[in-house]
């Protein structure tokens, strides 16, 4: 099955700059372009892709607001992969909590562009590090009331055990380092990972990495060293 992806860029060479990659790919399918956001929110709804490549600065409807209609539609939504040139936080953030399912550069090397579109449509996250810090700076700069007084009661179907991966997750380890950390395998903790997902009705781990912030689960600095 080829991964079904659509282009959504206000320039015409960047779009074509990233179709001449693609398209070499056998199992990377270009199903379309967009040149704005209103045009990437028709072409989602009648081409239905798996992957959208999206900008985030645009005419007419910028790539956030897209990524918010898109997701919002009813049926099976597609995985939306920020591109910017802009390495800017609070782009970083609001691509996040928009419900993009990562984050990329537009300068990123080809091979890391392949990859992450494999990586998103098998609907895992792409969430490096480095942006899980950004998002918890994000949060270090806000003020307290930004953070929900009570925990969401969707928390209190999380185990002991859940609610500590969680808080793993939350600092942006990854599945190996957090069953090293618990002495566990690495399937065990994919496994508390699927469930925290399902318990909480969360897309992905990019979700789970907002969600713990902006109920309060985790505080931002804790664990870090």
């Amino acid at each position: 099955m080829s991964i079904r992806v659509l282009i959504v860029d206000d320039q015409a060479l960047v779009r074509a700059g990233f179709k001449m990659i693609l398209e070499s790919e056998p199992e990377i399918e270009i199903i379309g372009e967009a040149e704005d956001g209103l045009q990437a929110v028709d072409a989602a709804r009648e081409l239905r892709p798996d992957v959208l490549l999206m900008d985030i600065r645009m005419p007419n409807l910028d790539g956030l607001e897209a990524t918010r209609r898109i997701l919002d539609t009813p049926g099976e939504a597609p995985r939306i992969l920020m591109l910017t040139t802009f390495d800017l936080d609070e782009y970083v953030y609001e691509a996040l909590r928009a419900g993009a399912s990562g984050f990329m550069l537009k300068d990123t090397p080809p091979e890391q562009l392949v990859a992450a579109i494999h990586v998103v449509a098998s609907g895992d996250a792409l969430l490096s590090p480095a942006i899980t810090k950004r998002v918890i700076e994000e949060f270090i700069r806000r003020p307290p009331s930004s953070i929900a007084t009570a925990p969401s009661p969707k928390v209190a179907e999380l185990t002991a055990r859940e609610l500590e991966v969680l808080g793993f997750m939350a600092r942006g380890l990854s599945n190996a380092e957090i069953a090293r950390d618990l002495f566990v395998s690495e399937t065990t903790v994919k496994t508390h990972v699927a469930r925290i997902l399902m318990k909480l009705d969360l897309r992905d781990r990019v979700q789970a990495v907002v969600f713990a912030y902006e109920t309060g689960i985790v505080q931002p600095g804790a664990g870090d060293s």
